[in-house]
């Protein structure tokens, strides 16, 4: 049975239909990806499922007692609370049960009515369920997850990227039913990427996301739904199911249009030559040839063009650092950091948020002053800087304009002149959407606007600063096309583990506090290499503590160790002499309900005390006996 189910859904924005028609339904368990272009209203679809925005037809219907949440891309938060005041008034359903219960015991104290012990007994049975006796530490625990500690601090000064760790944190913790994600790895780094992944992996939680993390939808998720030309598609599998399936959906549908060509250029000789006077059966051969021509006619144009750009000739000498240092306060960003850049060098970067990336490509490019050391770049060398804040300015022009205020074309390497409309289109801008104005666009329309008009201005060293955020995976494979024939030096920050395996094979590794490792191999290969050192790391931990009790063992037993050891053979006893009594008093025939949960409670506590005692009367026992 379904949790949700979407019936005969519709959206449009201004005259641009998004969606229409669309029906699907989510059970328990499902982890979905929804897959799609930028523009056709993914965003928007999750909106009208989580309640906050409205469909222009058909509904949603989510079974009783349902919960969901739902993570926006930019979450806003009520800045002048403190984290730890935030937690206590998010109106989530496991801090109303806290709320309720709390009020409940409160109620019962005073009134002591078989009514209000019922009350208690039912919340004490939801508390139970939800797990939500300890939702204030589990609330901090997880949120240290997420490399937040200072419960204390106003959620005004966190930056962007801790915002939505926060918010993603708060989120997991609501237990809900159904949980909506909208690109919930971005402004994460790898590590956090990594344990939400392997969180969502081993949850039996219903889950619909919209992501471009190629990794994490192929461990995530085992439904794929993808939204093309207003069809909606389900694929019941992961990402790389998702692309066989595709494939060979696309390629069936290339052979269907072809017979349909062929069959239309027939169609029409007889129309041609056919009589104006029709009979029925004419009329329907007609009827019939329209059907065939839509068909025909329906093939969806893929610009095949080969963007290999002919770049400023690039000297000997490209950039040098030597010996830079860079520190804001006490947080050390470089300390002596050496490097000479050579020719079509692909270097990956990473690092936690905070640790420095983005000061780092500063540096580089001239926006930031280093506080000692030296920088040489070459004179031939001309920077392309793509940064997460990029924007347009003048959103009331064109996108053709946009792109043609900086050159009407580039040149290709085999001296070819592709124009700005063309190389729009190879990034997915139809002619229609070319004339449109730029305020118009989605989100992910404006970043990949933006990230054209770097490109555009042909570049021979390109600094790329998480270019993948809020792109559709459509257009990410475009660029990756793109980047794969690009001559010049690329340096690339990105959590897309995928986009930076096929791109880099050199890494810069910011470690923190100043802390920079090279290595010559591709993200996979340094993570498999990581994992290992971890296990490794583990493994001696788990030695040197074995060890350690070993030589705990041998010692004597400590004078208080010896005032336990005394006194828990009579505890045991007496123990073992309340949990008969409570035993015979729950055995009783006539015993009233409200009296037996509260005598069985008491026994199952009573048991856990004697396990515990047991246990660590042995561990004195096994020292005392060495002892002698």
């Amino acid at each position: 049975m379904n949790l949700i189910a979407v019936d005969n859904l519709a959206k449009n924005f201004g005259e641009r239909i998004l969606f229409e028609g669309l029906n699907f339904g989510l059970s328990k368990g499902d982890k979905v990806a929804l897959i799609a272009n930028n523009g056709t209203g993914k965003s928007s679809l999750l909106k009208i499922i989580a309640g906050v925005d409205n469909a222009d037809e058909g509904e949603v219907i989510s079974r009783s007692n349902c919960t969901i949440s739902y993570l926006k891309q930019d979450t806003v938060f009520d800045n002048d609370l403190t984290i730890n005041e935030l937690i206590k008034s998010t109106h989530n359903k496991i801090s109303l049960l806290v709320n309720e219960y709390e009020e409940a015991t409160k109620k019962h104290s005073k009134e002591n009515t078989k009514k209000s012990q019922e009350r208690v007994e039912k919340l004490t049975a939801k508390m139970e369920l939800e797990r939500a006796w300890d939702y204030q530490r589990r609330s901090k625990q997880v949120l240290s997850k997420f490399n937040i500690s200072n419960f204390e601090q106003k959620v005004g000064c966190l930056s962007g990227g801790q915002k939505k760790r926060l918010a993603l944190a708060l989120l997991l913790l609501e237990n809900a039913d159904v949980l909506l994600l909208d690109e919930p790895t971005n402004h994460l780094d790898i590590s956090m990427i990594e344990w939400l992944e392997k969180y969502l992996q081993q949850q039996n939680i219903t889950l619909l996301m919209v992501t471009h993390d190629r990794y994490f939808l192929e461990r995530v998720c085992n439904h794929i739904f993808e939204l093309e030309a207003g069809n909606l598609y389900h694929h019941n599998g992961n990402y790389t199911y998702f692309l066989e399936r595709r494939a060979k959906r696309e390629s069936n549908f290339d052979i269907e249009v072809a017979k349909a060509q062929k069959l239309m250029k027939k169609e029409l000789e007889w129309i041609r030559r056919s009589p104006k006077a029709r009979t029925t059966k004419s009329k329907a051969r007609i009827d019939n040839f329209e059907k065939i021509k839509k068909k025909a006619t329906s093939k969806r144009i893929k610009k095949e063009l080969n963007i290999d750009v002919k770049m400023d000739r690039i000297g000997g000498k490209i950039l040098e650092l030597k010996n830079i240092k860079k520190s804001f306060g006490e947080i050390n960003i470089l300390d002596g950091f050496d490097y000479t850049f050579k020719k079509g060098e692909r270097i990956g970067i990473l690092g936690k948020n905070g640790v420095g990336k983005s000061t780092f490509l500063n540096i580089i490019t001239g926006k930031s002053k280093v506080d000692s050391g030296k920088i040489n770049i070459g004179e031939t060398v001309n920077y392309g800087y793509f940064t997460q804040g990029s924007f347009i300015e003048n959103e009331n022009r064109r996108v053709i304009t946009v792109l043609k205020d900086i050159a009407e074309f580039i040149i290709m390497s085999d001296k070819r002149k592709v124009s700005a409309s063309q190389l729009l289109e190879y990034f997915m801008f139809t002619p229609e959407m070319q004339f449109t104005e730029v305020k118009r666009l989605s989100g992910g329309e404006k970043r990949r606007l933006h990230l054209l008009t770097v490109l555009m201005k042909n570049p021979n060293f390109l600094i790329l600063d998480e270019p993948t955020n809020d792109l559709d995976l459509l257009t990410l494979t475009k660029l990756e096309e793109f980047l794969l024939q690009y001559k010049g030096c690329l340096l690339l920050v990105s959590h897309d583990r995928f986009f930076m395996d096929k791109l880099t094979e050199h890494l810069f590794v910011f470690k923190g506090n100043g802390k920079i490792e090279d290595h010559y191999c591709t993200y996979s290969d340094y993570r498999t290499k990581q994992i290992q050192e971890e296990k490794e790391f583990k493994k001696i931990q788990h030695l040197e503590k074995e060890n350690t009790k070993v030589k705990n063992r041998r010692n004597k037993l400590s004078f208080n160790d010896k005032f336990e050891y005394d006194n828990l053979e009579k505890e045991l006893t007496e123990l073992a002499k309340e949990k008969k009594k409570l035993e015979e008093i729950i055995q009783k025939p006539n015993i009233a309900m409200e009296e037996m949960i509260s005598q069985s409670t008491k026994l199952a506590e009573v048991i856990k005390l004697i396990d515990e005692k047991e246990i660590r009367w042995l561990e004195l026992d096994e020292i005392q006996e060495k002892k002698l």
